[in-house]
């Protein structure tokens, strides 16, 4: 694998309007960065979120580290012209960053059938994903990747006016990308469930044999797991234990009492690594370096960073300060793997 690399949150925004970042802070934002690439000993970093201003700042803080930066707008509940405008202004930003001596990855997107508005039935998020399992959703998902790859190719068309990097968009399966306009295939879907145990390397290996025949590498932008026992069979579902406050999306405790399995988290994480590495993957991206908003607690039930994929465990702000954590065991794992 040429590049290992982790995913940094600044913030998804939730339909209540707050984020998983919070407080954003640019001394703690450095910190991290310099933890990434000194002591993860990580190539690069994926920088994810919904606010323009923040994915500048950790992009050039990540620069500044010696990272190779993919930035990687993630957007919720935005309209099409809406992220047509963040493309064209983070690839500005890309530009001046990769020609001030950075090496810059620019996506024009994450996951953008399900978040951004028009290519399924529903106002918020939530409601889309539901759709998905309705007579509605499934005539949208035929009608989907025609219409789908005609708005990547705006986008990918408007990112290449103002950026002269590498360009690729992080898929979902389902969305059937036109992999044209786009320098590296990439894709979020890297989580194996229990299900997919014996399939898993074959479907790598497809993926990256279809780079191959377009003559292009492939990523996989997210794979992991979170951290109590028997999530790794769970793939990207593992947080669906959590309980939220549905007026302003904030998670408030788990389910039940699950034990927390640091070690099987690492273990997935090297697990992981060696199939894709095996498989030909050209850039893969443990999710996710921190989840800020799901915090340490030594109460079971409140301790939600077992819900997390974080490589550290995060603690609650004092006095609005920016938050400390400490390494979980998949941080040295990850650390040990990438020396």
């Amino acid at each position: 694998m040429r590049a290992i690399g982790v995913c940094y949150d600044t913030g998804f925004v939730h339909d209540g309007g707050n984020t998983t970042h919070e407080p954003f802070d640019a001394d703690a934002v450095q910190r991290d960065m310099r933890a990434i690439r000194d002591d993860l000993h990580c190539d690069a970093v994926r920088i994810t979120g919904g606010h323009g201003p923040r994915l500048k700042q950790a992009a050039t803080l990540a620069a500044d580290a010696g990272l190779e930066v993919w930035i990687c707008p993630f957007v919720n509940g935005v309209t099409q012209d809406e992220l047509l405008d963040l493309v064209a202004d983070i690839a500005e930003f890309a530009e001046r960053l990769r020609i001030q001596g950075a090496n810059v990855v620019l996506a024009v997107g994450s996951e953008l059938s399900l978040f951004v508005h028009g290519f399924f039935p529903g106002d918020e998020f939530h409601e889309r994903a539901a759709a998905l399992r309705t007579p509605e959703g499934q005539a949208a998902m035929a009608r989907l990747p025609e219409r789908f790859n005609e708005f990547l190719a705006r986008a990918a068309k408007s990112a290449r006016a103002r950026f002269n990097g590498k360009l690729t968009y992080a898929c979902l399966p389902f969305e059937r990308v036109n992999w044209e306009p786009f320098d590296i295939l990439a894709t979020d879907a890297g989580y194996r469930s229990a299900a997919l145990v014996d399939q898993y390397p074959d479907l790598m290996r497809t993926y990256a044999a279809q780079g191959e025949e377009l003559g292009k590498p492939v990523a996989v932008t997210e794979f992991g797991c979170v951290a109590y026992a028997g999530a790794a069979d769970r793939a990207d579902t593992g947080a669906d234990v959590l309980e939220w406050d549905e007026q302003t999306w904030t998670p408030l405790r788990l389910d039940g009492v699950y034990e927390r399995d640091e070690a099987g988290q690492a273990a997935h994480l090297l697990e992981m690594l060696d199939i894709l590495d095996n498989a030909g993957v050209d850039t893969a991206f443990w999710y996710c370096f921190a989840r800020p908003d799901l915090t340490y607690n030594d109460d079971p039930v409140l301790d939600l960073d077992r819900a997390s994929g974080g490589l550290v465990k995060v603690f609650d702000s004092v006095d609005g300060a920016a938050k400390n954590w400490e390494p979980k065991l998949a941080f040295t794992a990850l650390a040990n793997r990438s020396r």
